[in-house]
């Protein structure tokens, strides 16, 4: 399917499934954090200086089912 198509919930499910897998492989995790709703006091100033000295980051968010 192209990008511009969308895809059943079990499609999507599989596609998604997929691409993990092709992403999320050969990867050393040099550091890992959890913030939970509003970011912690510093936190954006801290991830400014660490983009501004080369540092890459991802930044995974994701809404609260409930």
């Amino acid at each position: 399917a192209s990008a511009r198509q969308s895809l059943s919930g079990d499609e999507r499910e599989k596609a998604v499934s997929k691409l993990e897998n092709e992403l999320e492989c050969n990867m050393d995790a040099l550091g890992c954090t959890a913030i939970e709703d509003k970011l912690q006091g510093g936190v954006p100033e801290t991830l400014v200086k660490l983009r501004q000295a080369g540092i890459k980051l991802w930044v995974l968010t994701g809404d609260k089912q409930g």
